[in-house]
C-alpha cells in the first residue's frame, strides 16, 4: 500500500513540475556522434528495453487503449522475479510514428507498419530482459530494440505542425552524408500540459552513412 502511495505521489510531483519544463524523467543514454547546422542532432543509441503493446487501431481509441494496458504494467501489472509485484518509474521521451499525431504523457513509442502499429514505454536502464517484470497481460510483450542511429530535429510548441517538421528534417538529411532507413518518427519530452514554448520535441528518423 505504501509503495502504492509513494509510486503516484511521485507521479504527481513530476507532473506539477512537468507543467513548466522541469524534467525528472529518465532518458536513454545516447553519443552525438555528429550535427547539422544548429538544429540537426545525429545520435547512437546503444540497445533499450522496453514494454510493447501491438495497436488494434491507428486512431485514438487504439493508442488510448494500448497506453491504459502500458501504464498498468508499470504501475504494477506485473510479476517481478523477487517481489511478487514491482512500479517502474517512467521514462522520457515519447517516441511516435504515423500520420495522426497523438498528445500523450511519457514513456510512449508508436510505430505504424503495414498493420496498426505498436506502443512502447521505454524502461529504466537499471533493467535487463531477465530482471524486468513480467506483464500480467499477454497483451503487453517485453522487447530489445536494437543499437540505432538516429537524427533528430529540435522544436518547440504543441507540435501540430510535425508532419512539416519530419518533412523539413527529411529534406536537411538529403544534402548530408546520411539517408534515411525507416520512416520519419516524433519524439515527445513532456506531457501535454506543459506550457508550449517550454516543450521539447523531436522530429526523428533512423539513419545510415550514405555508400
Amino acid at each position: 500500500m505504501w509503495q502504492s502511495i509513494s509510486y503516484y505521489g511521485v507521479l504527481v510531483l513530476e507532473s506539477v513540475l512537468g507543467v513548466f519544463g522541469i524534467r525528472l524523467y529518465e532518458e536513454p543514454r545516447y553519443d552525438v556522434i555528429d550535427r547539422i547546422g544548429n538544429r540537426v542532432e545525429i545520435r547512437r543509441y546503444s540497445p533499450r528495453l522496453a514494454a510493447q503493446v501491438d495497436l488494434v487501431s491507428a486512431d485514438d481509441a487504439g493508442r488510448s487503449q494500448a497506453f491504459r494496458l502500458l501504464f498498468a504494467y508499470i504501475a504494477g501489472a506485473n510479476r517481478a522475479p523477487a517481489f511478487g509485484q514491482d512500479t517502474i518509474a517512467m521514462t522520457t521521451p515519447v517516441e511516435v510514428s504515423g500520420k495522426e499525431l497523438m498528445a500523450m504523457t511519457v514513456p510512449v513509442e508508436t510505430l505504424d507498419s503495414a498493420d496498426a502499429g505498436h506502443m512502447r514505454f521505454f524502461l529504466p536502464s537499471k533493467y535487463s530482459l531477465d530482471t524486468a517484470p513480467k506483464p500480467q497481460n499477454p497483451g503487453v510483450r517485453l522487447v530489445t530494440v536494437s543499437q540505432e542511429i538516429i537524427a533528430t530535429l529540435r522544436f518547440s510548441g504543441s507540435a501540430t505542425d510535425v508532419t512539416e517538421r519530419k518533412a523539413e528534417l527529411i529534406a536537411i538529411l538529403a544534402d548530408t552524408a546520411w539517408r534515411p532507413t525507416s520512416e520519419p518518427y516524433t519524439l515527445f519530452y513532456d506531457a501535454p500540459f506543459t506550457l508550449p514554448f517550454l516543450r521539447r520535441n523531436e522530429a526523428a528518423v533512423a539513419i545510415a552513412k550514405k555508400p
